[in-house]
């Protein structure tokens, strides 16, 4: 298969070129804006017919949830408009889109998990815009995989886990809302769901894929600390209103794997066992880089 992954500079981007070299039997084409601009209609058209694409895999998203609030035309063109320059460039070509998504397209009132039949009801300019470009792509590209995740994180780029581990080595003290309910999701456990559908067969429809367990942003931290081997910070819970910000944040965002799992035969891990393989694999990377440094210092 002829593979377009966009985004590729990002979290789940960077692990989709980490893993490929684990799947050779496909060809890749990476791209960030520098190398394709998936806002330029006519280029996106150009990039998959010249090269024959057949699946296009889209992690390119605005994810600054907060400022997406004062940036509402910026974060429809990259959450909404430029996927649907994707899928119509896809359905021309006869070629599949895996577009991510997020449970952002809820409003975390529910008490139990989400499941893809749910009814979306988005209550921040983020998730409302990903929540119309679910409903347009399906409508665009018939051959059209949704897969909504939440609460991603990777040795890659900036996120929680990698915030939590330098705050907790900076601060004695730190605060962290504990009332709002979801799982994480290692980028590298997504990455290998998205290469298990491509290597299978994609079946088109929505589906989701979160890490198994249940935690708050609280519990995260505890077990992020306790993991990277940081005793000396005093986290504390804080509750929603204590931390404010200017998009609304869903309360309970659980998303139910059912579908994903039944339809590919995947078995995923908990998201302690998979925070756990993260931090291990940020302590070779570092380890790594401290010894490039060195060799560096050395020879000069």
């Amino acid at each position: 298969m002829r593979v377009l992954v966009t985004g590729a500079n990002g979290q789940l981007g960077n692990e989709m070129r980490r893993q490929s070299t684990l799947h050779r039997q496909h060809q890749y084409f990476f791209t960030d804006v520098a190398e394709l601009d998936i806002c330029d209609k006519e280029a996106v058209d150009a990039f998959v017919k010249d090269n024959a694409i057949e699946v296009i895999v889209n992690c390119a998203a605005y994810t600054a949830v907060d400022k997406a609030e004062d940036n509402v035309e910026l974060c429809d063109k990259l959450n909404h408009i430029a996927p649907c320059y994707l899928a119509e460039a896809a359905q021309k070509q006869g070629a599949y889109l895996i577009q991510i998504s997020t449970d952002y397209v809820f409003d975390g009132t529910a008490h139990k998990p989400y499941t893809e039949e749910d009814e979306t009801c988005p209550n921040s300019v983020y998730g409302k815009t990903k929540a119309s470009c679910e409903h347009d792509i399906m409508q665009l590209c018939a051959r059209t995989m949704i897969i909504r995740t939440a609460w991603l994180y990777s040795i890659f780029g900036n996120n929680f886990v990698k915030t939590m581990v330098k705050l907790g080595r900076e601060r004695e003290q730190l605060g962290v809302v504990f009332d709002q309910i979801g799982t994480p999701t290692f980028a590298a456990d997504l990455a290998a769901a998205i290469y298990t559908a491509i290597n299978k067969g994609i079946v088109p429809g929505i589906y989701h894929f979160s890490n198994e367990g249940v935690c708050s942003w609280y519990d995260f931290t505890l077990a992020i600390h306790r993991l990277a081997g940081i005793t000396t910070c005093d986290v504390r819970p804080l509750h929603t209103d204590e931390y404010p910000a200017k998009a609304p944040r869903p309360h309970y965002s659980v998303l139910d794997k059912t579908k994903i799992k039944q339809t590919y035969g995947i078995r995923i891990p908990h998201w302690e066992v998979s925070l756990e393989k993260c931090l291990e694999q940020l302590r070779m990377k570092n380890e790594e880089l401290a010894m490039r440094h060195w060799r560096f210092d050395d020879k000069r």
